[in-house]
């Protein structure tokens, strides 16, 4: 594997070379096809070996550990300079979701590097540039680099990348923490995908201001099969109690319910630090209902969605199926629902679908992983607010809940506080969110540049 010359001696050269370098480890990983299908059909286990390759430097010698043929995860534990130093985790995940290629303007697997239409600056394009093939190469630049120039975090860094986390984290993250736990002995926090990329906003009077989201809490994931059961029979004399009937009632009252408000710390935190970095002026009562939070969230302009999802429950029906021919009323009929669950709210949740499904409908988890929190006001926090700051003095960095799920969840069983840190930087135009898992995914080349600096300052904090 190439890298800049052995003759560059300064530190901060080097530091630059990594960021080139991150752009080609993020092209070679996109190359190699990660695509993850769900229900177990995926391999991981080509980018596990290149990313363990580019990992072997310095004497490091990372572990490929497989849960499955195929289903493959990379884990390198770098030694810190203070022994009695709790660990830090980086996790990141080397599988993708499947990507259409007649609706891309580039082979989503290709690599290619052109400028963004939005914003006409230079970019990586491909599936997982910016979930999350960008951050992983990122990694991987950092600790190439310290290799070259003899550079040690102070305390142990213990890198995982894993397979599965675009499914249910079974032949990944799971499958680490079940099976090989003492890879993470010493491991306090942790830093993962779900933070730490720009977002362009502006007060009132138009002032641009750059958010930072720095992910310290997760919703749950609750993925529910219904079953209704009921008298098979001829549809030209139905029974009374038709299953089908009985699904689809109880699917049109999960959509329409309304769920009510639910603050959590972090959520409070949030609004209160994008309030103040948006300078809009608070009034008493403007987070005691839905209502008022809807209002004053409203004024956040293109800073809402980081609140927005996070103030309830959700549960959205998402698969519907019953019957074999139109004439035979069905015995059986079965739909699925994404719940969404916030930290504290787990029995709101579980007391409203009971409701919510009635007599006639069972309800039950075919995935479930609970909701995780953070501290906000911990040393960890501020040492992530302070790497961002360093390489953007404007950055305004701000705590958040993400609406969907991370490979934290899984890790958090290990009790450690893990935060949303891939930090990207990036130009006014580009929609982050709406890239992740979206066609035509890209990252722009200084965005990634930026990341390994603000990593590298962090994971030697």
């Amino acid at each position: 594997m190439g890298h800049p010359s052995a003759t560059v001696t300064d530190p901060e050269t080097g530091l630059r070379d990594a960021g080139n370098e991150a752009v080609d480890l993020a092209r070679d990983l996109i190359r190699r096809d990660s695509t993850n299908n769900g229900g177990g059909d995926g391999d991981e286990r080509g980018v596990a070996e290149f990313a363990a390759e580019a990992l072997s430097i310095g004497g490091h010698v990372p572990q490929v550990l497989e849960s499955a043929p195929r289903r493959a995860n990379t884990v390198l534990r770098i030694p810190g300079t203070d022994p009695d130093a709790p660990a830090l985790l980086v996790h990141g995940h080397l599988d993708v979701v499947p990507a259409a290629a007649e609706d891309w303007t580039v082979p989503p697997f290709s690599g290619e590097i052109t400028d963004c239409p939005v914003t006409g600056e230079p970019a990586l394009w491909g599936r997982g540039a910016v979930d999350m093939k960008n951050t992983v190469a990122q990694i991987i630049a950092v600790v190439r680099y310290w290799a070259r120039y003899g550079l040690r975090p102070r305390r142990d860094v213990v890198i995982a990348l894993v397979a599965d986390e675009e499914d249910s984290a079974r032949y990944g993250a799971d499958f680490l923490v079940r099976e090989h736990p003492d890879l993470f002995e010493g491991c306090t926090v942790g830093i993962g995908e779900g933070g730490g990329e720009t977002i362009h906003a502006a007060t009132a009077s138009g002032r641009p201001v750059r958010l930072y989201p720095v992910g310290a809490a997760e919703r749950g994931s609750a993925w529910l099969d219904l079953r209704a059961e009921g008298t098979a029979g001829h549809g030209s004399r139905p029974p009374r109690d038709n299953a089908v009937t009985s699904l689809a009632e109880a699917v049109s009252r999960i959509d329409r319910h309304e769920w009510p408000l639910h603050l959590t710390p972090v959520t409070r935190a949030a609004i209160d630090a994008i309030a103040r970095a948006l300078e809009v002026e608070r009034v008493q009562g403007d987070t005691d209902t839905y209502t008022a939070v809807s209002e004053l969230v409203g004024r956040f302009g293109r800073a809402a969605p980081l609140i927005g999802p996070t103030v309830r429950n959700s549960a959205a029906p998402t698969m519907l199926s019953a019957g074999y021919k139109v004439n035979v009323v069905p015995g059986e009929a079965v739909g699925g629902v994404d719940g969404r669950v916030l930290p504290g709210a787990e029995e709101q949740f579980a007391r409203a679908m009971d409701e919510l499904t009635g007599e006639r409908v069972s309800w039950d988890f075919a995935h479930h992983s609970p909701p995780v929190s953070a501290p906000v006001d911990s040393p960890a926090f501020d040492a992530l607010r302070e790497a961002l700051v360093a390489h953007d003095p404007d950055a305004y960095v701000v705590p958040v809940c993400l609406a969907g799920g991370t490979d934290a969840k899984v890790f958090a069983r290990l009790g450690i506080d893990c935060y949303g840190f891939s930090p990207l930087s990036q130009p006014e135009g580009m929609d982050y969110t709406g890239l992740l898992h979206g066609v035509d995914e890209r990252v722009p080349l200084e965005g990634l540049r930026f990341g390994v600096r603000a990593l590298d300052t962090f994971l030697r904090s």
